[in-house]
């Protein structure tokens, strides 16, 4: 049977011929009260409010009570008025395909790019369990990046979960399309949740580029959207990438952000009730991120991995706000971009004394880690000593080691900013022979 007509065949499968009908209640409080549908809706089913003035509203179960169900409205409920008819119209089916690869698609699976989309053959929840505890493989192999400074002081394994910590405007992005273009990987998997319109294709066509979309799947939520769709975003970006997880593919997933990923679902639990609890942020959003982390990582037996870098929006460099510090305890690791490093024009303007890969030091050999630990001594001498040295009250002779850090810095910052695509056996080799300089003492330094 050709192609084309299976895609024709599941999508005549998907269609509803009826649906049942309810009518509105009340509206107020920016939820819309139903009644009619108890007995046929469930929590997350989408529904259509036909509307007298300003056409239809789409919206989703938030709450199923007796006799009345609770929508939260993609939109304002302006022109909703008492009587208006709503109907049901299901869980939306959502089934990833091997086809995905270079598209751009929306939480629900409908293409973003004007492209028909073909389903896959498996309908899956955007919303599942991790893969069992007791079954899961440990950590893989170190990974190429493509950058100096992640081969060798912040490696990433197949399988690891990393948090990206950054405020605006420090290169966060930049930092992210370069891993999809260039780190080690079979499919890359980015959820941009909650990005402003115009940057979404910016980031497609400009940014991630051809090449980049040649292995990517991109699942796209914009800010005006409502906050159900911003949520599902992340769930359906790590489905995506379960998807190719069971067919035994090495997946590199990037979610950006899941700040907003928390606000949105912030949004969706003050308009259920919740009370919000820490810094205005519900209790249930500590079980919604862990859940979600959770679900990266190695896979069972016959499985590939999930490899994530979450990145989280600080803002003013606050490592303790709530979904910072729910991130560093659940990851395997964290990587922090400094505004101070990127106003000075280094990038990417990571900040190695403050991050930390917990793939070390089993990522590494026990050459490759005395060079990691020789580097973050040198890097925290010459940190504590920073504002004496450009004050201009360093004087050579007194602290050996910090001696070596001042010679060293300059040839270390540069090491940071550099691309290397050679893998991290050359990164290795240009770090030994930066500290070799650093130890042979300002007269014997190598041309």
């Amino acid at each position: 049977m050709p192609a084309d007509q299976n895609i024709l065949i599941r999508e005549i499968e998907a269609l509803s011929l009826s649906c049942p009908v309810g009518r509105v209640v009340s509206a107020g409080a920016g939820t819309v009260r139903i009644a009619g549908l108890a007995q046929s809706a469930s929590v997350g089913d989408r529904l259509t409010l036909e509307r007298q003035s300003g056409g239809p509203l789409g919206g989703e179960v938030l709450r199923v009570d007796p006799g009345l169900v609770t929508m939260l409205p993609d939109t304002a409920a302006d022109g909703v008025a008492a009587g208006n008819p709503v109907m049901l119209r299901g869980t939306p089916e959502f089934a990833p395909a091997d086809t995905w690869v270079g598209r751009v698609v929306d939480p629900y699976g409908r293409p973003l790019d004007g492209k028909p989309m073909q389903r896959g053959p498996r309908r899956r929840d955007p919303i599942a369990p991790p893969p069992p505890a007791a079954a899961r493989r440990g950590l893989g192999r170190r990974m190429a990046t493509g950058l100096s400074v992640l081969n060798t002081m912040l490696p990433v394994v197949r399988g690891q979960r990393v948090g990206l910590f950054a405020g605006s405007g420090v290169g966060k992005s930049r930092l992210l399309a370069h891993l999809a273009r260039h780190m080690q990987a079979d499919v890359v998997v980015i959820a941009l949740i909650g990005e402003r319109g115009r940057e979404v294709n910016e980031f497609v066509q400009n940014v991630l580029g051809r090449d980049g979309m040649r292995r990517a799947v991109v699942v796209a939520a914009t800010s005006d959207q409502s906050a159900l769709t911003r949520r599902r975003c992340g769930w359906a970006a790590m489905a995506v990438a379960e998807h190719f997880r069971d067919a035994g593919r090495n997946v590199l997933l990037l979610a950006d952000s899941v700040t907003r990923f928390a606000e949105a679902h912030r949004e969706i639990a003050v308009a259920s009730g919740e009370a919000p609890a820490l810094r205005g942020y519900p209790p249930s959003v500590t079980p919604l991120i862990t859940a979600l982390c959770e679900r990266a990582g190695p896979g069972g037996e016959g499985q590939g991995d999930i490899t994530a870098i979450f990145s989280v929006l600080v803002a003013g460099s606050d490592m303790d706000e709530p979904v910072a510090d729910i991130l560093r305890g659940v990851l395997d690791g964290h990587i922090v971009l400094s505004r101070e490093i990127a106003e000075r024009g280094r990038y990417p303007a990571i900040d190695v004394a403050r991050s930390v890969s917990r793939s070390l030091p089993d990522a590494a050999s026990d050459s490759e880690n005395t060079l990691i630990a020789q580097t973050r001594r040198l890097l925290g001498a010459y940190e504590q000593s920073e504002v004496m040295i450009r004050a201009g009250l360093y004087s050579e002779g007194t602290d050996p080691i910090l001696d070596q850090a001042v010679r060293v810095w300059p040839d270390l910052d540069a090491f940071f900013a550099r691309p290397d695509r050679e893998g991290t056996a050359g990164s290795f080799d240009r770090l030994a022979l930066i500290l070799r300089r650093a130890n042979a003492g300002p007269e014997r330094r190598p041309d």
